[in-house]
């Protein structure tokens, strides 16, 4: 029925959890993977520390954090697959909006499933901070599994 996931991961444990099962999954369905990680740009309000700009090189550094730790969370998803037998792709893809970058995602790649992980968040959390899992859902054209 499926033939190709799109499993966004952001490294946590739950997403790690979904991602395992995610891979089963697809071992089971024939299908193969494609792995996303979405980070954020360097916040605008780095650029200014008391009036003055942020100098080149920590901006640098930030940057290189934040692909090392996408790296990171991509090779440890790869390996899950690589241990059930399933081919697997990634991409890491900078954008402020994870929902959007994934809804893209699946389009790009011609992923006919998102299986994703939810945080769970709920109140006035969940309110303020929005759930991306929740935009997917609302406007994925793919059908979506949410793993909790």
């Amino acid at each position: 029925m499926f033939q190709h996931l799109l499993v966004p991961t952001d490294g946590s444990q739950l997403s790690l959890a979904a991602a395992a099962a995610a891979c089963r999954f697809a071992r089971e369905a024939g299908a193969r993977i494609t792995v996303l990680n979405v980070r954020a740009h360097a916040p605008l309000g780095l650029y200014y520390g008391s009036g003055e700009w942020i100098q080149p090189s920590t901006l640098q550094e930030i940057e290189e954090v934040g692909k090392e730790a996408s790296q990171r969370a991509l090779a440890e998803v790869l390996s899950l697959a690589k241990e059930a037998g399933v081919e697997a792709a990634s991409e890491s893809v900078v954008n402020d909006s994870p929902s959007e970058a994934i809804l893209a995602a699946a389009e790009r790649h011609g992923c006919d499933l998102i299986f994703m992980a939810s945080h769970g968040r709920r109140g006035l959390t969940g309110l303020l901070l929005g759930s991306q899992t929740q935009r997917v859902l609302a406007q994925s054209k793919q059908p979506v599994l949410v793993f909790r």
